[in-house]
């Protein structure tokens, strides 16, 4: 009932489970490791459009889909009106779906005027969407919070000016800007975003488990869900939505194809960053795939200090094949 395919501009997804953007988290290797578990879409850290505007080739790797399937959506973000149409302009020449950060909570993004700080100048953000349509040749939709603070909840207000300037779908974060993850997310400001727009809208914030993706569902009628900081660690966790909302039993992660992944994984990572960087990132992942284990925090540490991929992959063989 809930389950379906999604329809995003001209744009069809096999189905309405997708993976949020998070900074430093959704690069390539982790999307490549949540591909294999079905998300109907993947989504890039947020790219700075003034870092693609001027040319900067650090911002430019982060738009590698090398080895990539699912459809992708690369999420700008910017205040600067020139800087967003030019970056809609280059990305959409490699995603499927251009995305524009109106969520983020970040200092170092708000002081810009960036992210969430939008949500204090409606204006702004309308012409910034209405001008990254018009840049893009793929569907543009908009991630973003239900306002800056309590005061200020604009996420209907909003919702109704980015569906009359051309944006695809939009998807809502249930928290304000003032309460980064903390609290409960607001599914009923959602719910009634759902209810004034007639594009898509996707639920974000708080879904953990198979139960609250058909919790959200039901509460709010949205179109669709968004899986952020429950992925981590769990790739696992879209196709257990995804069978659970089908209706089939849900299948038990065994600790051998969890180790699998966490290698797959590090792999991935040493072939795109090189090895020195690539074992240091892995380091929250593993952190992440092997809580609620035994004697996680005592392997943990062991780990965090470890420097070579082949010394990384034997002590995580080792801890798997004693826990």
């Amino acid at each position: 009932m809930y389950l379906k395919k999604l329809k995003i501009g001209n744009i069809e997804l096999q189905n309405n489970i997708l993976l949020a953007p998070m900074a430093g988290i959704t690069d390539l290797p982790f999307r490549i490791i949540c591909e294999k578990f079905k998300p109907g879409l993947v989504c890039t850290e947020m790219i700075s459009a003034k870092g693609l505007f001027f040319n900067d080739e650090k911002t430019k790797l982060l738009l590698d889909r090398k080895g990539e399937n699912s459809p992708v959506a690369v999420q700008i973000f910017g205040s600067d009106v020139d800087a967003m149409k030019y970056a809609s302009q280059y990305v959409s020449k490699i995603a499927d779906v251009v995305d524009i950060n109106m969520g983020c909570p970040a200092p170092k993004v708000v002081k810009n005027g960036d992210g969430s700080k939008l949500l204090l100048n409606l204006d702004l953000a309308g012409k910034i969407a209405e001008e990254v349509v018009k840049a893009s040749s793929v569907p543009v939709t908009v991630k973003m919070r239900i306002g800056w603070d309590k005061e200020h909840i604009v996420a209907v207000e909003l919702a109704k000016i980015l569906e009359q300037v051309g944006v695809s779908s939009i998807t809502i974060h249930g928290r304000t800007r003032d309460e980064y993850y903390s609290g409960l997310a607001d599914w009923d400001i959602i719910k009634k975003v759902k209810e004034s727009v007639s594009i898509p809208v996707i639920g974000n914030g708080d879904i953990k488990s198979v139960q609250d993706a058909e919790k959200i569902f039901k509460q709010t009628n949205v179109d669709g869900i968004m899986i952020g900081r429950a992925s981590i660690g769990n790739p696992w966790i879209f196709e257990d939505i995804i069978n659970y909302l089908s209706g089939k039993d849900l299948k038990e992660v065994s600790k051998e194809d969890k180790l699998k992944i966490i290698i797959e994984h590090i792999n991935l990572q040493v072939s795109q960053n090189g090895e020195e960087t690539a074992v240091k990132q892995m380091r929250k992942h593993i952190s992440y795939y092997i809580k609620n284990m035994k004697e996680a925090s005592k392997a943990r540490d062991i780990m965090n200090h470890i420097e070579t991929k082949q010394e990384l992959i034997t002590c995580l063989t080792e801890y798997f094949k004693n826990n």
